[in-house]
Formats: structure tokens, sequence, C-alpha cells
């Protein structure tokens, strides 16, 4: 795989591998060290890669799989927790701080989540991969797939609803 073909390949999917990195791990700088390893790893396997089906699914593994080993290793014990603020200029200053504090809570519950939940629930609603990509790039079965997905979706919901009951109580 020569240079422009590489990069012609992969571009459209940094994002994608940006924003799953982010995700896991929390950090705007990890995340971007992230891709660009994995990146570095992919053009050094350019050669293999060409016998792969499903390029994107392979990226998009091959970061999980890195950012996973970051959060494990002694050096992630400096990552920092950066949340972004949702912005609106439509709406007045209580309206945009009752919804900072609802996404914000919303991302604490997802992030209370087990990883797996956390994983596949991320890929699939926020992403929008579809089931057969999400099996590779989990290295799961579609049934398995599925179930976690659904899982997660309703402990998600125990969570958001037991959240609105104590705070209307």
């Amino acid at each position: 795989m020569n240079q422009p073909t590489f990069i012609a390949t992969f571009k459209e999917v940094q994002q994608k591998m940006y924003f799953l990195s982010r995700r896991l791990l929390t950090s705007h700088e990890e995340a971007a060290d992230a891709v660009q390893e994995t990146m570095l790893k992919l053009w050094e396997k350019r050669s293999d890669i060409k016998d792969i089906n499903n390029k994107e699914a392979y990226a998009m593994q091959m970061v999980k799989n890195y950012s996973l080993d970051r959060l494990k290793s002694k050096q992630a014990s400096h990552l920092k927790i950066v949340h972004s603020n949702y912005e609106s200029a439509d709406r007045n200053a209580q309206d945009e701080l009752e919804r900072e504090s609802q996404v914000s809570m919303v991302r604490k519950m997802i992030a209370g989540l087990p990883e797996n939940y956390r994983t596949i629930l991320h890929l699939r609603d926020i992403e929008h991969y579809d089931y057969e990509a999400i099996e590779r790039i989990m290295d799961m079965k579609s049934t398995a797939v599925r179930v976690n997905l659904s899982r997660a979706r309703k402990l998600l919901k125990k969570k958001i609803e037991e959240a609105y009951k104590t705070e209307i109580a």
C-alpha cells in the first residue's frame, strides 16, 4: 500500500478513532496520541492491511486496544478528565446550566457502565456503527453484541429513571 492509498483509506476513519479513544481515555491529548500511535502501527503494517476486508473496523479495533492498554498502564495515572460543555446560543443561562447538568449526569452514568457495555453503546448509538463492524471491533459474536447493547441500554435507562425519581422526590 503506497502513501496516497493509505491516506485515502484511513483519512475518514481518523476522526472516528479519535472519538472512540476520547470516550475511553477522557483526555484530548491522550486520545490524539492514541490515534497517532495507531496510525503509525497501521503504516508499519500497510503491506498486511491490503488483505483485510473491513479496514475501518480493523483500525477501530487497534485504537480501542491501544486505548485500553493505556488505561491499564501505570502511565495512565496522570490522565485527567476533561468535560466539554454543550454550547447553545439560543438558550438562556438557566436552561444552559440545566442542560449541562443533565448531559454531565448521563455521561457519568455511561462512564459507570461495565466496559463492554460502555464501548458497545458508544460504537452503536454515538458512532452509528452497524452490528457487523461492532462484532469485528469487539471480537464478539452477533448475539453477544446485541445482548450486551440491550443490557447496556436497559441499565442506563434504569439509572436515569432512578436519578430522576431521586431528583423529583
